[in-house]
């Protein structure tokens, strides 16, 4: 084993430490897509973790690509290089921490990994769909991490938001972000088996990111999505039991002029074929995604 020499040039730089990470992870053909994109985004996560550099001190990419990265960081790095090859574990399970609509949350493997581009509407306060004065009341159904129900409290300030999910796991990790985002007096995080734990509860915007991977689709999927939960990702042999229960039902939980809002990702031309006559505005996103459509209680009303 070579001994690192007691001078400080003997430790690498960080943009030397980060484009060797970069390589090597790039060689061993992971799957991206849990809230990384790349190869660099992964090693600069792993890096950052390592360091413990603050999100604002990323903005001086200059500055930090002189820093020496010192060998007990190196080390750390090396064995979370190891694992996310080896183990082919998403990096936010690794650093526990990802960013959703522009807030840190925390992220263990008892929950999805953020990644809904329903996160451009939120940050666009769902305009032009609703006006967002009048917004007093919003449901994120199937709440999993808590983001979409924090980012939707932090876009109107004035409304006070249900998290429901059926998994007491994901709960339990939702609360901690509610509680680290200093929110537990308007975000109430609740059990629910869609909507059967809400009473008469109404809403003015239902918003839901749930399960809508088919039963094909799943034995395809790469080996990174083995570490999220299953009840999170199944919906049955065609992705579409968890839209089915929501489109049911939710014109009893919506106010007049209330929307909702369902991502179903590559499960929407199934959701097409199974109503016709459901009028889906299917949103498009300037980051990209799709497959999230938008409804108007009325609609629903007229068509169901």
């Amino acid at each position: 084993m070579r001994r690192l020499s007691h001078s400080g040039y003997a430790n690498p730089t960080l943009e030397a430490v980060l484009e060797r990470s970069t390589r090597r992870l790039a060689r061993a053909r992971l799957h991206y897509g849990h809230g990384t994109q790349s190869a660099r985004d992964d090693a600069a996560a792993l890096l950052w973790h390592v360091l413990r550099v603050s999100p604002d001190a990323r903005t001086a990419p200059a500055a930090l690509s002189r820093r020496r990265v010192p060998a007990r960081a190196q080390a750390a790095l090396e064995e979370l290089l190891c694992r996310r090859i080896r183990e082919r574990i998403p990096v936010v399970y690794l650093t526990h921490r990802c960013w959703f609509a522009g807030l840190p949350m925390y992220i263990d493997a008892r929950v999805l990994i953020p990644r809904s581009p329903i996160a451009e509407l939120i940050e666009r306060r769902f305009e032009p769909w609703i006006e967002p004065a009048r917004v007093r009341r919003i449901l994120d159904l199937g709440t999993g991490s808590g983001c979409i129900a924090i980012a939707c409290a932090r876009a109107f300030p004035r409304s006070r938001v249900d998290a429901a999910d059926i998994s007491e796991d994901a709960l339990a990790v939702a609360q901690i972000n509610i509680r680290r985002h200093r929110l537990s007096a308007r975000v109430r995080a609740l059990r629910s088996d869609h909507f059967s734990g809400l009473g008469g509860a109404s809403y003015d915007i239902i918003v839901s990111n749930p399960p809508y991977v088919g039963r094909r689709e799943m034995a395809r999927l790469p080996a990174e999505y083995r570490h999220e939960p299953r009840l999170a990702l199944a919906a049955g042999a065609d992705g579409l039991d968890s839209a089915r229960i929501i489109l049911r039902n939710a014109t009893a939980h919506l106010n007049p002029g209330g929307i909702l809002i369902v991502e179903v990702g590559h499960s929407d031309r199934a959701l097409r074929r199974s109503y016709p006559r459901l009028p889906f505005t299917w949103l498009a996103f300037a980051r990209g995604g799709g497959g999230v459509f938008l409804l108007t209680r009325e609609q629903l009303l007229e068509r169901t």
